[in-house]
């Protein structure tokens, strides 16, 4: 793994995280019955910050399979990226 790599799962991880403390929150603001704006809006975040680590995750693939040696193995690896990536679109 390269230092890119660690850096960008640090990354990935910090995102998750906080992702995780925001779902707890808006787990407990559902079980207090708060106002659903702030309700919805932390929501909002929750889901911004999974979106992000994942595109993270996803555009370091990408650079590895541009930066390989295996050209056959390059064209198989930026399809399956594609199908993430456009699951989480």
């Amino acid at each position: 793994m390269s230092t890119d790599d660690v850096v960008v799962q640090r990354a990935a991880l910090n995102r998750l995280k906080r992702a995780r403390g925001q779902l707890d929150a808006v787990i407990r603001m559902v079980e207090e019955g708060q106002a659903c704006e702030p309700t919805v809006t932390q929501l909002a975040a929750v889901s911004k910050a999974l979106d992000r680590a994942g595109f993270m995750m996803i555009s370091t693939g990408v650079k590895d399979c541009l930066t390989s040696d295996n050209e056959e193995g390059r064209e198989e690896a930026l399809e399956r990226l594609e199908k993430v990536f456009m699951s989480l679109a």
